[in-house]
C-alpha cells in the first residue's frame, strides 16, 4: 500500500527517515525545477532543495493537513528558501523573458498551467507577479520599485493571484 504524502509527513514527525526519503523521491525533481527557474543556478538550487527538505523534517510535527496539502506545504517551504537565496544575492534582476523561457521539468503540466495563468494577466499584473514571486521582492520593495502605494501593490497582487487561481480552476475542470 502506498502511503499518502500527508501520511509520510506524519511518519517524519515520528522520526522515520524512510518517510523523508520517500517524500524526497516524490518531490525533489519538482522542487528542483521550481528552484532552477527562480535561481538560475544549479549549485544554489541543489543546496536550497536540500535545505527545504531538512526544514520540512524539522517542521513535520507542525504540519496540519487541514490547512494545506503536503505538496503545497513543501512548495511553500522550498519557495521561502529560494526567496531567501535570492535576497542573499547581490542585486540581480531578470527580465520576464529570461525567467519565463522554457525549461525541462519532470512534470510539464504544472508549468504549462502556470504559463497559461500568467498569460491571462495584463502587463502590469505580470510585472508585479514577476517582482514578488520570481525575483523575491517584498511587497514594500515592489511598491518602491513601481512607485505604487503599498496597499495598491497588495490589492493588485491579490487580484492577479485570484484571477490566476480562477483560470487554473477552469483549466483543471476541463474549461477552455
Amino acid at each position: 500500500m502506498t502511503l499518502t504524502d500527508e501520511d509520510l509527513i506524519a511518519q517524519m514527525a515520528q522520526g522515520q527517515q524512510d518517510a523523508l526519503r520517500e517524500l524526497h523521491q516524490r518531490y525533489a525533481p519538482y522542487l528542483y525545477s521550481l528552484g532552477r527557474r527562480m535561481l538560475n543556478d544549479q549549485s544554489d538550487t541543489e543546496s536550497c532543495v536540500q535545505d527545504a527538505f531538512m526544514n520540512a523534517w524539522k517542521a513535520a510535527q507542525r504540519f496540519d493537513r487541514r490547512l494545506a496539502s503536503a505538496k503545497t506545504w513543501l512548495v511553500t517551504i522550498a519557495h521561502r528558501r529560494f526567496l531567501q537565496a535570492l535576497r542573499d544575492r547581490p542585486d540581480t534582476s531578470l527580465p520576464i523573458e529570461d525567467w519565463d523561457s522554457p525549461t525541462r521539468s519532470p512534470d510539464q503540466t504544472d508549468k504549462i498551467l502556470a504559463e497559461r495563468a500568467l498569460g491571462i494577466l495584463n502587463e502590469g499584473e505580470r510585472r508585479l507577479i514577476e517582482l514578488a514571486y520570481y525575483q523575491g521582492h517584498s511587497h514594500a520593495e515592489v511598491a518602491e520599485m513601481t512607485g505604487l502605494p503599498l496597499g495598491t501593490v497588495k490589492t493588485r497582487l491579490r487580484a492577479a493571484l485570484a484571477r490566476m487561481k480562477t483560470h487554473l480552476g477552469t483549466q483543471h475542470l476541463g474549461g477552455e
